[in-house]
Parts: structure tokens; sequence; C-alpha cells
């Protein structure tokens, strides 16, 4: 390849005039070197490699900084640490206070647990799970509230309800209609209004 690149360049122009006719030719030669400069590809690669040598750089710096420290660990787990005493106060006898019965005393109460062997604590879980079921059966059965999302959890016999409605009138709707299931303590209506 040629270091410069030629553009020949000619024109052809006659030229008539009462007494003669001449032709005139005219032609330009322009030399172009090819590109003397460094390359748009060059440059990105030139970067992408000094990049890489600066974050090579910082790592090793940082990696420098961080030997010391771990020298000075190895050093301190090498040397015997003293042993730890810990004194503890010296425990005393409890103190036990009597106190006179009272003269009347009523008898105490006996309550007998079902027949099942289920106590109270255990039988509310039950409850809550049925009134869930009841609540989530008629939010869904209901035309009105089966397309909101309205969401329902029981806890003891508190109901939350959870949800946006259109209206106050549909909030108040809902609440209602939970309220009627049986079970249902109480109710902590959450549910927003956002009018459209």
């Amino acid at each position: 390849m040629s270091y410069d690149e030629h553009e020949a360049r000619s024109s052809r122009v006659v030229v008539e005039t009462p007494n003669s006719r001449r032709e005139v030719v005219n032609s330009q030669t322009v030399r172009t070197p090819e590109g003397n400069g460094i390359s748009a590809g060059m440059v990105g690669v030139l970067v992408v490699v000094a990049i890489a040598v600066i974050t090579m750089l910082v790592l090793f710096y940082m990696n420098s900084q961080q030997q010391p420290t771990d020298q000075t660990v190895a050093t301190q787990q090498q040397q015997p640490q003293p042993p730890t005493v810990i004194q503890q106060p010296a425990q005393q006898p409890p103190v036990i206070i009597q106190q006179p019965a009272p003269a009347t005393q009523p008898a105490p109460i006996v309550v007998t647990p079902p027949a099942g062997g289920a106590t109270a604590t255990e039988a509310a879980p039950n409850i809550d799970s049925t009134v869930q079921a009841a609540i989530d059966k008629a939010l869904t059965d209901d035309p009105t509230f089966s397309t909101l999302g309205i969401t329902a959890t029981v806890l003891d016999g508190k109901v939350t309800l959870l949800g946006t409605v259109k209206s106050e009138d549909l909030k108040n709707q809902a609440e209602r209609m939970v309220r009627k299931i049986k079970g249902v303590k109480s109710i902590d209506n959450q549910i927003l209004v956002a009018a459209e």
C-alpha cells in the first residue's frame, strides 16, 4: 500500500470565440495521507488497558495495607493469654416469708378439661380457622366483593379487613357482612376508600 492516496480530477472546457475554437483541459491531483493519528479502536484498547493497570495497582496497595493487620493478629494469637478469673458473689439462702392464712378461705374451683383433652388455648386456633374459612367463603360468594380483592385475617376472634374499595358505602357493607358471621368478636376495618 502506498503512503499517500491519490485522487485525480480532470475537466474539459470548450471555449468558442467568433474567430477560433479552443479546448482547455484542467486537471487537478489531490494527495491525502492515510490515517496519521490513532484510530478509535486503538484509543478504546488503551483506555481498557489503563483501567486494568490502575485496578491492579489499587488492589495491590489494599492488599499490602492488610498484611500488617494479619501479622499482628498472628502474633497476638501466638502469645499466651493470661487466664481470666471471674468471681461470683456468694449465694445467700432464700428468704421465706410466711403469712398467716385468712380466717375464711373459699373452696378451690376445679376445672375439668373436655373429654377430648383439648384445652381452651388449643381450641382457639380451630375456632379462628373456622371463622376465617367462613369469611373467605362469604367474600368469594358475594358478587360485589369477589372482584375487589378484600382480605381478612382472624386472631382470637378479632377480624382485620384489608383492601381497597371505591366508596365508603362498600367499606361499611363489607364490615356488616363480616360482623354477621358466627365467632367474630370485633372488626378492625382497614379497607381504604380510593375515589377514581
